[in-house]
């Protein structure tokens, strides 16, 4: 392992270090927020804000900043920094060309927190374009846009790289859960003032049944341990995972299963990458910065699921082979758990390889929880605890008592405003719950008036129509979005955003665009074909075709009714309207 060290990356301190990047200096940090008002400003994203946050707080020693442009290239390549030092995953700052265009090596910036403060100072070493498609194959093994850590980096991350080390004026703030959330220095005091000295700490970012916490039970046990960790991720974690507020709640529901003295919960502001083993070897890096010396690495861990084929993108047991080949480098003992099945003769929960043949085993998987709190159905007691359900149950009521969106996408004057009116009446008509329709020209009007047709002007309208429609479906009502959306990456980040809180119905409505020229009320179209408009979509600005709607519909063949009708079918089905 390599000491202090004085690089591009500001590293400063060994793995294990209790680092806190934060000027502790009142006079000092006061002086530098000052300073932070005439530097440049960037304005961090979700993710960004996460990362900087266990930047500043120690969690991702030994970085004192944004990897620079060598300690990245050996990330990349080898999961090593500059230094030589452990480290498997590139933690770096991507910002437009616009902002790059304007800085200097070796100048200042200000980083900002979307709600305005300066969160650090960072000092630009080194400022780059990097291949993002090399990066996705190194770090992730594919450049499939279906594994979530590829898609934000090849779809969402901005194309210029700086990097450099960062002086903290303050975390981010945190409204939720305070008492839950520690810095590394803080949960290792915690720790010594338990008198802890062997800590297990366990990874998750699901509610836990029975059967994890049977696993980390006998991890526990197994590890001689003085103390479990539980050490939930509540940054950013795979789309459409349970909400951290419902989660955290089933897990303070379940710490009354371990033994008062030999516990403890603390939630963890990591921004996952879902990067199988690379990521699980990262994780383990964490928890020994929050002080930790054992960790269990489950099965699949960190797994996205299934590439564009249908196959894993991981093996089952990849994460493990790879985290436990460096648990001497580390200072850990990694513990290798398999799935664990329930005995349904014997009442009990065993590792999968322990099953005696022939005997009846009870599970349920994931999409089996899903189908059954949709429906209202039985949740096996053997499966999961009581608490955990009703607390499930409160964020997943039936499917018919859930918010829903209806997306339609497709050309213009294909007749997604028209399908999209009348179905709009067709649910006010039979429906109870308030129902919104978001239409592209509407929505330009009234909240995106002074946007262009750029790509990334058509791209914030879209994202904002996606969190108009969120918020709606949060507060289980319907939302109906009529916009053209062109790109497939932007409709897929407003799948994400609204399928965090119930349906997404995407509708592509492929009418031939010789149909849709000749209902052009405007004669857009024309004018577009004569050059008197430039970037207009189907013309001489591509429509990316759905690969998988929900529902497709040509208005050349469907009448009006007809469609609508096919729209409602759907949403019978799936149990988002009562029959």
């Amino acid at each position: 392992m390599s000491g202090k060290a004085t690089t591009a990356d500001g590293l400063v301190a060994p793995h294990g270090g209790a680092l806190r990047n934060l000027v502790a200096d009142a006079s000092k940090a006061a002086a530098l927020k000052k300073e932070a008002l005439a530097l440049p400003s960037w304005d961090l994203t979700a993710r960004q804000v996460c990362d900087i946050e266990m930047l500043l707080n120690g969690a991702f020693s030994p970085l004192a900043g944004f990897l620079g442009e060598q300690s990245y290239l050996r990330v990349c390549k080898e999961m090593r920094l500059a230094s030589g030092a452990l480290w498997p995953m590139p933690i770096t700052l991507d910002v437009t060309e616009e902002f790059s265009s304007k800085l200097t090596k070796g100048q200042k910036i200000a980083l900002r927190h979307p709600e305005g403060m300066v969160l650090a100072v960072m000092t630009v070493g080194d400022m780059w374009k990097p291949d993002r498609e090399q990066e996705a194959l190194r770090v992730f093994g594919t450049k499939d846009t279906l594994h979530p850590g590829v898609f934000t980096l090849l779809k969402q991350s901005n194309p210029v790289y700086l990097g450099g080390p960062i002086e903290g004026i303050e975390l981010p703030p945190q409204y939720t859960f305070n008492e839950l959330r520690h810095t590394p220095t803080e949960l290792r005091a915690l720790f010594q003032k338990r008198g802890w000295r062997n800590i297990v700490a366990f990874q998750t970012r699901n509610p836990m049944h029975r059967a994890h916490v049977t696993l980390t039970q006998r991890a526990l046990e197994v590890s001689k341990a003085d103390a479990l960790l539980l050490h939930p991720v509540v940054g950013m974690t795979k789309p459409g995972d349970v909400d951290y507020f419902s989660r955290v709640r089933c897990y303070q529901a379940i710490m009354p299963y371990y033994p008062e003295q030999r516990r403890a919960l603390s939630l963890l502001p990591l921004a996952m990458r879902m990067g199988g083993p690379r990521e699980a070897l990262w994780h383990a890096i964490i928890r020994k910065n929050y002080g930790a010396n054992h960790f269990i690495v489950g099965r699949d861990h960190a797994g996205p699921g299934n590439d564009s084929t249908g196959k894993p993108f991981y093996g089952p047991y990849d994460a493990q082979t790879l985290t436990q080949k460096h648990q001497a480098e580390l200072g850990m003992t990694i513990h290798m758990f398999e799935e664990m099945v329930y005995l349904e003769n014997q009442k009990t929960y065993v590792p999968r390889s322990e099953v005696p043949t022939g005997a009846k085993i009870g599970n349920v998987s994931g999409t089996e929880l899903r189908n059954l709190l949709n429906s209202g159905g039985d949740i096996p007691e053997w499966f999961s605890y009581k608490e955990v359900v009703q607390e499930l149950r409160r964020t997943y009521p039936p499917k018919a008592a859930q918010g829903f969106t209806v997306f339609f996408t497709g050309l213009p004057s294909s007749g997604k405003s028209t399908v999209a009116n009348a179905l709009l009446a067709k649910l006010m008509e039979r429906s109870g719950r308030p129902v919104t329709l978001l239409d592209g020209d509407h929505v330009r009007k009234m909240l995106s008036s002074e946007l262009g047709f750029s790509k990334e002007h058509r791209d914030l309208n879209i994202r904002r129509i996606g969190y108009v429609a969120s918020e709606i479906t949060k507060h289980r009502g319907i939302a109906i979005c009529a916009p053209i959306a062109p790109y497939a990456s932007i409709r897929r980040e407003v799948r994400e955003m609204i399928a965090q809180y119930g349906a997404f119905v995407e509708v592509y409505v492929s009418t031939p665009v010789e149909v849709c020229e000749t209902r052009d009320r405007k004669g857009l179209y024309a004018k577009a074909r004569a050059g008197l408009m430039k970037g207009f979509t189907g013309v001489d600005d591509p429509y990316e075709v759905p690969e998988k709607p929900e529902i497709t519909l040509d208005t050349s063949k469907l009448h009006v009714k007809d469609s609508v009708q096919k729209v409602v079918d759907y949403l019978k089905a799936q149990g988002l309207l009562e029959a």
